[in-house]
């Protein structure tokens, strides 16, 4: 069996460290989670939620799948918003993507890779949905990372359109969902130009989104 003592030894001078630069923290999370933020990410290991947005534990609550997903019928990521949204209170949902993403690649490119193939059925239908808009992209890269856009647009409006955001929108609950993607090469967060906050904004938010992508 492999000796994982490293990660041990790592763990201990992570907690030694932020210990030594606030003594209370550990204390502090222990008792209270209250985050204002749902991330809404894809399972790549190189693209973590705290670190990216500059967050402490505590203050980002994160759910992710490959090529973050919003899938009406995956109860895992459904709990998550209900959780989040019901208990937690989070006042802004971020789903983001990133750009040069693997399972994005698979669903351009038509791989074949096994049982993730059915997860990535959903990016397919994203790709057929837009063919229009992908086919004047001549560039592969450039075509895969626009995919990666639409891709995040359409996990927006999939997260609208459950009815755990619908209620609470009804209920008048404080709620933005937000659209972003993540570029690997410099490490920013680009803003796609979707914000929805009331059920009556979804299509319009939507729509403009789109038109942005146009106009690049």
């Amino acid at each position: 069996m492999s000796d994982l003592k490293h990660l041990f030894d790592r763990n201990r001078q992570w907690s030694e460290r932020i210990r030594r630069d606030d003594p209370d923290f550990f204390n502090r999370l222990s008792h209270l989670q209250e985050p204002e933020y749902l991330w809404i990410g894809c399972s790549d290991s190189r693209v973590p939620a705290n670190q990216i947005a500059g967050l402490l534990p505590g203050e980002v609550f994160v759910h992710r799948n490959i090529a973050n997903q919003v899938v009406h019928s995956d109860l895992n990521c459904l709990s998550v918003l209900q959780f989040a949204i019901d208990a937690l209170h989070v006042k802004h949902i971020l789903v983001v993507g990133h750009y040069g993403c693997g399972g994005v690649k698979a669903a351009q490119q038509d791989q074949r890779l096994g049982l993730v193939d059915n997860w990535l059925r959903h990016i397919q239908d994203v790709k057929h949905k837009h063919a229009r808009h992908l086919a004047g992209i001549t560039d592969e890269p450039r075509a895969i990372d626009r995919l990666c856009e639409l891709n995040v647009i359409e996990q927006v409006l999939n997260v609208c359109q459950t009815t755990v955001v619908q209620d609470a929108w009804n209920r008048g609950q404080d709620l933005t969902i937000h659209g972003w993607i993540y570029g690997l090469s410099d490490g920013l967060v680009r803003d796609l130009s979707i914000s929805i906050d009331a059920p009556a904004r979804v299509q319009a938010g939507y729509a403009s989104a789109l038109r942005a992508l146009d106009a690049d």
